[in-house]
């Protein structure tokens, strides 16, 4: 088994790909739409955090503005999906491709920037909190707020209709509410969300790079169908909480395929493993569900 310090190094990263699993769960699961400006919108809250960061700026309002600069791109691809009646896994595509010139822009036309000398999130918790604890309290502490402001906001009427659009759009039509308007706000916080953890995980870096975002989606991805294979889907908070473990689950899992001996290289290759393994094991239960059920009735 892998050290200590190595496990408690995977928790601490898992509960920030927690947050970015949140959002892939908002776009893939409640609107039911399979959202790729994920790769694009993560880079451009680790720029905006990195340049607030490094300009001297408070990080907790560097992380305020990673998400609305998330949510930025996320409305985006909504209004080229809703407005301009383009497919929405191509909008989000082409917003991807385009967030790339864009984050260059925010980051000065330079393809890093390094944090070490600039105070973050994580050094002001290594001088309050034990050190070797402070990554993954301060970690837990934004991602219960995270989760629990979520919640409510999915109990609320306005949840029910943002949820219900992901069922059925055409009862919520009938009902004279607009899909349009739900897509667009469930596009902005799922991409806010997910800039968010792009703005933690440049402070937890302790740098930002261009190409950091390669990947992102299949990770969130991962967590999220990782998590409801192994946790369920019974309840919306059960379904929260099941794609935050599976992004701390996912995290170990890697550390113990390193610990093993496979090469860091190899890490789209497991991610794209655990995706296969997770969908297979997830349809084998339900074929024995339904297996159950049939001889119940026998």
């Amino acid at each position: 088994m892998m050290t200590m310090t190595a496990l408690l190094g995977s928790v601490e990263l898992g509960m920030i790909y927690a947050v970015l699993a949140l959002g892939v769960f908002l776009s893939f699961r409640t609107l039911n739409m399979p959202d790729l400006t994920v790769d694009g919108s993560v880079v451009t809250g680790m720029a905006v955090s990195a340049v607030i960061c490094s300009g001297g700026g408070n990080p907790f309002l560097a992380l305020c503005g990673a998400f609305f600069g998330g949510a930025l791109a996320g409305l985006l691809t909504g209004i080229l999906h809703t407005k301009l009646k383009i497919q929405a896994i191509l909008a989000g595509i082409l917003v991807m491709l385009a967030s790339y010139s864009i984050n260059l822009r925010i980051m000065g036309k330079t393809p890093n920037i390094p944090l070490t000398k600039s105070e973050t999130i994580y050094k002001i918790a290594d001088r309050v909190l034990p050190p070797r604890y402070a990554g993954i309290v301060l970690g837990a502490v934004v991602l219960i707020l995270v989760l629990t402001a979520l919640y409510l906001f999915l109990q609320t009427r306005l949840g029910f209709v943002f949820r219900a659009t992901g069922d059925n759009e055409d009862m919520v039509r009938a009902c004279g509410v607009s899909c349009d308007a739900m897509k667009l706000l469930g596009l902005a916080l799922s991409n806010g969300l997910v800039g968010l953890s792009g703005g933690m995980l440049a402070q937890n870096q302790a740098f930002a790079d261009i190409n950091s975002g390669v990947g992102m989606m299949v990770i969130g991805l991962a967590s999220v169908i990782l998590g409801e294979v192994i946790f369920g889907t019974k309840g919306l908070l059960r379904r929260l909480c099941a794609a935050v473990l599976g992004a701390v689950l996912y995290r170990i899992i890697l550390a113990q395929a390193l610990y093993l001996g496979m090469e860091s290289t190899d890490l789209r290759l497991i991610s794209a493993v655990i995706v296969a393994a997770a969908m297979a094991l997830g349809l084998l239960g339900e074929k024995g569900a339904k297996l159950t059920k049939r001889r119940n009735r026998a």
